[in-house]
């Protein structure tokens, strides 16, 4: 029989006197429903026909597979047990509490409380309060023998002489009372439970403990757990409790095992230890070699060096891992992170990579990013080793494959696309998001453009210098390294961005959209293919659309080179995050088209046609058309507005104009804006130089269009104009690296350095200087020396 039973937010949960059990078909909608465990899964599971032994056996199975497997899903934990190490709420003198960091961590322990889930904390710091109290009573005694003999240290020594059963004595009403305050300021009601560990080992009093906390949680009160340290239990067996169907105990013998014990006692769905360090490593921090995990699997245990536990706590980072795997092994996820880092628990619930995340090798099966990456730049040193006409093999078998699987790749795409309407895609990306035979024979042709002229790419000389006699210098063209491609809607741009990275021996990381899943993994199938025909498979890897892009920004140690493709917002966002990683590309394309008073207007009118109408969405594409203020006194105004118009583009009209029309198009609510979409602004200006003007006050620095007969004015406009594409009586659309006879772009880069434009293999790659002497010291060129300097330039062929 069940002794205490709970009704809370939707969810059943019920007591037995050894531990919770949520009771089937009644768990939170919150929990994804590959999570959860229901009645229609688990039939018998609580049928008294079936022993206690086999009924707790099948709970821990379906516990074990109720655990999460990814980080995203942390955002689903409802119940959370929440550890404060020693280290992270003690000041470092061991005298007080750290007041700033303990009332951050209260407040996020509250908003989740607030949000609806179920918060337990197991807390130590009462013998630091304790300590910080004693210490100023011991030294206002100590003041007048200080006064009779100046030689007393006592003062010096009075934190020493403190018991710390006296001082947890003292500090626990007031480490409770601190707690009742932080969290009354967001209408949180907290409850103290003191344990010792005799507790665990005696069936009455453990039962007495989880009724106790069965009750509190009911009542939405956040139980405080600690040790009550101001007693001095009796000698003990040190034997592992809580060993059930064949699976081992663990002792009770710091916080980390009490709050293992209790998250698995009451099915929490997540346990967070917060220590002073920022997770595991796979030996001690400060060794050479050590590599930090952010994700820990058992089978990894047998492969950890610990070094010395904290100063101030009583668990080291033994006892964390096998806290952490014990409560795994029992269905309970766990985060080891740092308590001392702003917002960790936040911020671990929103899946980013915080910490060390534990979860079971069998499940999932995920490989990590920083696997995938360290693969990359091996497999792009691979490539390097390989010839050029290697790299282009692998690259025209990508392009016969675009071709041969043509049906495959357009169903997945189809998938996508009736995903992507059936959610309310914007129109822009849509377009950007579809593949078609036409689109895919044109990737094709630009991949063999980028095959036939890779073969100089890698190793070219640049430059030849005879520094002295046998003494040569050369720098010669080399892969940047590994890069990280963040693409939205655009699964067109993975096999042109794959294809630019093999010939240029570049590792690849390639983070879609999730609105292309299907396609990008179609996609990524035949590039693997391609690569699999050199060895180098491993060289370009789609990383999970689950993966945390701000994650990937901070991999600074794998990623050698951001290039984000897709809106405005996403590009300006990852150059904003990315603090240590350089990125390549624009957040926006606002590309102008000026007609001159000496154009061609017929010709001027199949130009503005083609640049805003051939690919609204493209980054190319026309945003702002500005005309000489001597083309509005004829038909040239009204011509164009009713070819617009025709083309279904609505116009907004700049300032100038609005003054000048009654009856007008709309005023434009910003000259700085790219539409993306069918629409467009026009503004009226006096001159040549006003145009340049208004370019360099409302343009992105993209691409510009003059559209002029008077040679003298295209040529000051091509030299004036600060953009990376500058034409004369051309479409803003041959801004393209396939149409550039690049084979294809990675992107168009608006920066001033490095690379700039449409960037094809050639903006890919770095150099390096090569010396090749015959024993020559920097010494023999000091004066008396025998070498002297020739600085001689040498041939590069």
């Amino acid at each position: 029989m069940f002794s205490a039973t709970l009704v809370k937010n939707a969810r059943l949960f019920a007591f037995n006197g050894t531990g919770f059990f949520r009771v089937p078909g009644q768990v939170a909608a919150m929990r994804p429903d590959a999570l959860v465990r229901t009645a229609a899964t688990t039939p018998g599971l609580w049928s008294p026909k079936l022993t206690q032994a086999n009924n707790e056996k099948r709970v821990l199975q379906e516990r074990k597979q109720a655990t999460f497997t990814d980080r995203s899903q942390l955002k689903y934990a409802r119940r959370l047990v929440v550890k404060l190490g020693s280290a992270v709420i003690t000041r470092e003198d061991e005298h007080g509490l750290a007041l700033g960091r303990l009332a951050s961590i209260v407040e996020q322990v509250a908003e989740c409380q607030n949000e609806g889930r179920e918060c337990i904390m197991v807390t130590s710091g009462a013998v630091a309060f304790g300590k910080q109290k004693l210490t100023q009573e011991l030294l206002m005694s100590l003041s007048m023998r200080e006064t009779l003999s100046p030689t007393d240290h006592t003062r010096e020594d009075a934190g020493t002489l403190l018991e710390p059963r006296a001082a947890a004595a003292v500090g626990q009403s007031g480490l409770m009372s601190l707690y009742d305050a932080m969290f009354a300021q967001y209408g949180v009601k907290i409850a103290q439970v003191l344990v010792t560990k005799p507790d665990f080992y005696n069936e009455e009093t453990r039962r007495n403990l989880f009724s106790t906390l069965s009750e509190l949680i009911s009542l939405n009160i956040v139980p405080i757990i600690n040790t009550n340290d101001a007693v001095s239990p009796p000698p003990q067996v040190d034997e592992p409790i809580g060993g059930k169907a064949g699976k081992r105990g663990i002792s009770i013998k710091d916080n980390d095992s009490l709050a293992a014990m209790l998250a698995a006692e009451v099915q929490s769905d997540l346990l967070i230890l917060m220590s002073d360090v920022d997770g595991i490593y796979n030996k001690p921090p400060w060794e050479e070699g050590a590599r930090f995990l952010h994700t820990f699997t058992s089978d990894l245990r047998h492969t950890i060096e610990f070094g010395q536990k904290s100063k101030v706590g009583t668990g080291g980072m033994d006892s964390k891992v096998n806290a952490a795997t014990w409560a795994l092994d029992r269905g309970v996820s766990v985060v080891i992170c740092n308590g001392m880092q702003e917002k960790a628990i936040k911020t671990i619930l929103s899946g980013r990579k915080v910490g060390t995340f534990f979860t079971d090798s069998t499940v999932g099966g995920a490989v990590p990013t920083e696997v995938i990456a360290e693969n990359a730049r091996a497999g792009g040193r691979l490539l390097q080793t390989l010839t050029p006409e290697q790299r282009a093999s692998c690259v025209h078998t990508l392009a016969d494959l675009l071709v041969s699987k043509q049906s495959e790749i357009l169903d997945a795409n189809a998938k996508d696309l009736s995903e992507a309407t059936k959610s309310g895609l914007a129109k822009p990306l849509l377009s950007r998001l579809s593949l078609t035979p036409a689109k895919l024979r044109n990737l094709a042709v630009g991949l063999k453009q980028i095959a036939d002229s890779s073969h100089n790419n890698v190793g070219r000389v640049l430059r030849r210098t005879k520094l002295a006699e046998g003494l040569d210098l050369t720098q010669i063209t080399v892969p940047i390294g590994v890069l990280l491609v963040i693409f939205e809607s655009r699964p067109d741009s993975l096999p042109q961005v794959a294809a630019l990275a093999i010939a240029s021996a570049n590792g690849l990381l390639l983070k879609g959209g999730k609105e292309a899943a299907h396609s990008n993994k179609a996609l990524m199938d035949l590039v693997k293919e391609a690569l699999g025909t050199i060895g180098a498979t491993n060289a370009v890897s789609l990383v999970s659309t689950r993966e945390e892009i701000s994650d990937l920004l901070s991999m600074e140690q794998h990623i050698d080179l951001i290039i984000p493709r897709g809106s405005s917002d996403l590009v300006r966002n990852i150059q904003a995050q990315s603090q240590h990683i350089p990125v390549m590309g624009h957040a926006e394309g606002i590309c102008h088209v000026y007609v001159d008073k000496d154009a061609d207007l017929t010709k001027a009118l199949k130009i503005i046609r083609d640049s805003k109408c051939d690919y609204p969405a493209a980054c190319n594409a026309m945003e702002t058309l500005l005309i000489h203020e001597d083309l509005m006194q004829g038909d040239f105004f009204s011509d164009i507005c009713n070819m617009l118009k025709h083309e279904g583009v609505k116009i907004n009209a700049g300032p100038v104009l609005n003054k000048i029309l009654t009856f007008g198009p709309p005023l434009a609510k910003t000259m700085k804006h790219e539409y993306g979409a069918l629409e467009c602004c026009i503004e009226v200006v006096k001159s040549l130089d006003e145009a340049i003007n208004h370019i360099h006050a409302y343009g992105s620095g993209h691409t510009e269009v003059v559209v002029t007969e008077n040679d003298d004015v295209a040529k000051n406009f091509q030299k004036r104009v600060d953009s990376a594409c500058v034409f004369h009586n051309a479409s803003s659309r041959f801004a393209d690296g396939f149409r550039f006879g690049l084979g294809a772009e990675v992107g168009i880069s608006t920066a001033r350095i490095h690379a700039r434009g449409p960037v094809g293999v050639e903006g890919l790659l770095t150099t390096k200087w090569v010396l090749s002497g015959g024993g020559h010291a920097a010494a023999d060129f000091s004066e008396g020396g025998n070498c002297q300097w020739l600085h001689e330039s040498l041939p590069t062929n």
